[in-house]
C-alpha cells in the first residue's frame, strides 16, 4: 500500500503509464474476485442442489444432451426449501453488514458512479460475494454479473480512495473494476469493457473517459480468469451464418417481441419489489419469503432454479420443445422477481439471457412452422433472442451484442444481432431494469458543470478576487495535533502546505485528515508533509473562469488555490466552487433577461 500511495507522486495524471498500472491492478483483483466467486457459487450449487436435493440441470458448454419435452425432473421434495435457506443467509449478511449490497449489484455501482463520487464502502464487495454465493448456490434465479460488477467496482473505488485520487479518477477506476469483473466472469473481455461504459446511461452514450482503463482491466481480469478456469466460450453453438437478407423481416418481429416482454419483465420486477417493501416483516426475512415462493414455483417448473445457462445450451442445440420454452420463459420472469426483488443478492444478466433465449427459441420454432421459406435455422433465434431481450431491458445494445457473441464464440449472426438489439432498445426506451441509470451525461451529477461553462466566457478569475478567502497556510513540518488546532477556526476547505520560504509544496483537505486518523498512527509522528497531496490543481488571476469550473467539476473539488503566475508557489487566495457557481447563476439570469427583452 505504501508503494501504491507513492504512485501518484511519481506519475502525473495524464500519464498513460499510470492509468495502465492502476487499471491493470484493478483487473488483477477483479479477475481474482471472479475466480473466487466462480468456484464459490459452483461448489455451493453442487452441494445444495445436486448432492443434497438431487437436482441436476443440463450443463452449459456441452454440445450433446437429451431432448427436453417435459417440465418433469428428478429431485428430492425438500428442494422447495433450499432457496429459502439461501435467502436467510443472504438476508442476514446484507442487512446486518451492508444494506446497500441487496438486489442486483450493477445498480449499486451505477448509483455510486452518478451520485456518490464513485464511493463504495470497502465491506460491500466482501458482503456481496458471500451473499450472492449463498443466493445463487441455493438455486436463486440470479446471475453472477451484478455481484462481480459490484466486487470489481468496489475495489476500484477502494484503491482510488486509498491513493487519495480525485472523485473523477475514482469513478474511472470504478468503471474499470466493473469491466474487469464482467469481462472475466463471462469470458467476454470486449463486451465487459463496453458494458461498463454503456450501462451508465439510458440513451446511447458512453462514459468515454473510462473506456481505455476498462479495456485494460478487462483484458487483465479475463486473462487471469481464463488461465485458471479455461478459455472455452461459456456456451457451445452450431456454426450459425446469416446469408438470407429477407429473414431480417422475421428477426424484426423477434425484436418487437423482445421489447414487449421486456417491458412486462421490468414492471413485474419492480412491482414485486414494491410488494415486498409493503410486507410488514424485518427486511432480512424478506429474501426468505422470496426463497419460499421460488421453491414453490420450482416444484412445478424446476427449470427456473439457478442461473439457467444449461437450459440455454439445450435450446441452442434445438433440444427443447416449443411449449417448454414458453413456460420456462414466463416462469423465469416470476422467479427472478421473487429472488432479487425480495432483497436477495444476485445479477439480472443471466436470468435475462435465459428469458430471451427461451423467447427466441419459441419464436424461431413458430416462425419456422409458419414461414419455412424464410427461416434458415430456428436455433439461431435462441442466440439472437438473448441479445435482443437484454439490450431492450438494459439499454446496452452495443455491449450486449458483443457479449453474446463472445459468450458463444459465434460471430456469424452479427447483422441480425445488431438489428434486434437496436430495435428492441428503441422500442422499450421508457423502461430499464437498471433504475439508477440516468438519461445521458448531461443528466449525471458526476458531470455537473461539464456542459454549462460557456456562460462564463470572457470572465476571469480576478473578477471574483473579492470573494476569495485568505489561505490557511500550514508549515511542512507541523505535527498533526498543531494542524488540528490551526484548522479548527479556519473557514476554508483546503489547506496549502508551505516550505520555510512560504512557497506551496502540497495541499490537503479535512477528508485527508480523517483518512490519517483512521489509520491509528501516533499523532505526533504525522506531519503536514505526510498528509499533503503534492500535485496541486491551481488557478491564476488571468485564467478564464470557465476553465476553472471545468477543473472543479472534473476533479470534484470544492476549492482551488489562486496563485501568482510569476511565482506559482505563492498562494494569493482560495476560490470556492460556490463562488464560481454563484457567478454562473448571476450570468445566466442576466442572459435570460437579455433574451426576454429581445
Amino acid at each position: 500500500m505504501r508503494l501504491l500511495r507513492a504512485l501518484p507522486k511519481r506519475l502525473t495524471l495524464p500519464t498513460l503509464g499510470r492509468w495502465v498500472a492502476l487499471s491493470a491492478l484493478v483487473g488483477v483483483v477483479a479477475g481474482a474476485g471472479a475466480i473466487v466467486f466462480y468456484y464459490a457459487t459452483n461448489y455451493a450449487g453442487a452441494f445444495f442442489l445436486r448432492d443434497l436435493a438431487g437436482y441436476v440441470p443440463p450443463e452449459e458448454g456441452v454440445a450433446h444432451g437429451p431432448r427436453v419435452d417435459s417440465l418433469a425432473m428428478s429431485f428430492r421434495w425438500f428442494l422447495a426449501f433450499i432457496p429459502a435457506l439461501g435467502g436467510l443467509v443472504s438476508g442476514w449478511l446484507v442487512y446486518t453488514f451492508a444494506p446497500e449490497a441487496e438486489g442486483h449489484g450493477t445498480d449499486g455501482a451505477i448509483d455510486a458512479f452518478h451520485n456518490k463520487g464513485g464511493l463504495i464502502r470497502a465491506r460491500v464487495p466482501i458482503v456481496k460475494t458471500l451473499a450472492s454465493a449463498a443466493t445463487i448456490g441455493t438455486g436463486g434465479s440470479a446471475g453472477r454479473e451484478g455481484p462481480i460488477a459490484q466486487i470489481g467496482a468496489g475495489f476500484g473505488s477502494f484503491l482510488a480512495t486509498r491513493l487519495g485520487l480525485t472523485p473523477a479518477d475514482r469513478r474511472v477506476l470504478l468503471v474499470a473494476g466493473m469491466a474487469g469483473g464482467i469481462g472475466a466472469t463471462f469470458r467476454a473481455p470486449l463486451g465487459g469493457a463496453l458494458f461498463a461504459v454503456e450501462v451508465l446511461y439510458q440513451n446511447p452514450e458512453f462514459e468515454h473517459e473510462g473506456l481505455i482503463p476498462a479495456i485494460i482491466s478487462s483484458i487483465v481480469a479475463y486473462s487471469l480468469f481464463g488461465a485458471v478456469t479455461g478459455w472455452e466460450p461459456l456456451l457451445q453453438t452450431p456454426r450459425f451464418r446469416f446469408t438470407y437478407p429477407p429473414e431480417l423481416l422475421v428477426f424484426l418481429g423477434l425484436a418487437v417481441a423482445c421489447a414487449l416482454l421486456g417491458m412486462v419483465y421490468v414492471r413485474v420486477f419492480y412491482a414485486t419489489r414494491d410488494l415486498f417493501h409493503r410486507v410488514p416483516v424485518p427486511a432480512m426475512w424478506k429474501p426468505v419469503i422470496g426463497g419460499l415462493a421460488l421453491g414453490a414455483l420450482a416444484l412445478a417448473v424446476p427449470q427456473v432454479l439457478g442461473s439457467g445457462y444449461g437450459w440455454i445450451q439445450a435450446a441452442l442445440r434445438g433440444h427443447m420443445a416449443l411449449w417448454v420454452m414458453l413456460v420456462v420463459c414466463l416462469a423465469k420472469v416470476v422467479a427472478t422477481s421473487l429472488t432479487i426483488s425480495s432483497g436477495g443478492s444476485g445479477g439480472v444478466f443471466a436470468p435475462s439471457l435465459v428469458i430471451g433465449a427461451m423467447l427466441g427459441g419459441a419464436f424461431g420454432a413458430t416462425a419456422d412452422a409458419l414461414f419455412p421459406a424464410l427461416v434458415q435455422d430456428p436455433r439461431a433465434y435462441v442466440l439472437v433472442g438473448m441479445a435482443g431481450f437484454f439490450a431492450g431491458v438494459s439499454n446496452t445494445p452495443v455491449a450486449t451484442l458483443i457479449m453474446v457473441s463472445e459468450l458463444t464464440g459465434d460471430y456469424g449472426l452479427l447483422a441480425p444481432l445488431m438489428l434486434v438489439s437496436v430495435v428492441a432498445m428503441l422500442t422499450a426506451r421508457a423502461t430499464t431494469i437498471y433504475e439508477k441509470q440516468v438519461p445521458g451525461r448531461v443528466d449525471s451529477p458526476a458531470h455537473l458543470g461539464d456542459l454549462v461553462v460557456d456562460v462564463l466566457e470572457g470572465i476571469r478569475v480576478r473578477d471574483l478576487g473579492e470573494q476569495g478567502r485568505p489561505p490557511t497556510l500550514v508549515a511542512e513540518d507541523m505535527p498533526l495535533p498543531r494542524i488540528l488546532e490551526c484548522i479548527a477556526a479556519a473557514d476554508t476547505a483546503y489547506y496549502p502546505v508551505v516550505d520555510r520560504q512560504g512557497r506551496m509544496t502540497g495541499i490537503f483537505s479535512v477528508n485527508d485528515i480523517r483518512r490519517i486518523l483512521n489509520e491509528d498512527l501516533p499523532p505526533n509522528l504525522v506531519i503536514a508533509r505526510d498528509i499533503a497531496v503534492p500535485r496541486v490543481v491551481t488557478a491564476t488571476p488571468d485564467e478564464p473562469l470557465s476553465q476553472v469550473l471545468r477543473k472543479l467539476s472534473s476533479r470534484g473539488l470544492e476549492e482551488i488555490p489562486v496563485v501568482d503566475p510569476d511565482d506559482p508557489g505563492r498562494v494569493l487566495y482560495m476560490l470556492s466552487r460556490r463562488s464560481v457557481l454563484a457567478r454562473y447563476t448571476r450570468e445566466l439570469e442576466h442572459r435570460k433577461g437579455l433574451y426576454a427583452e429581445v
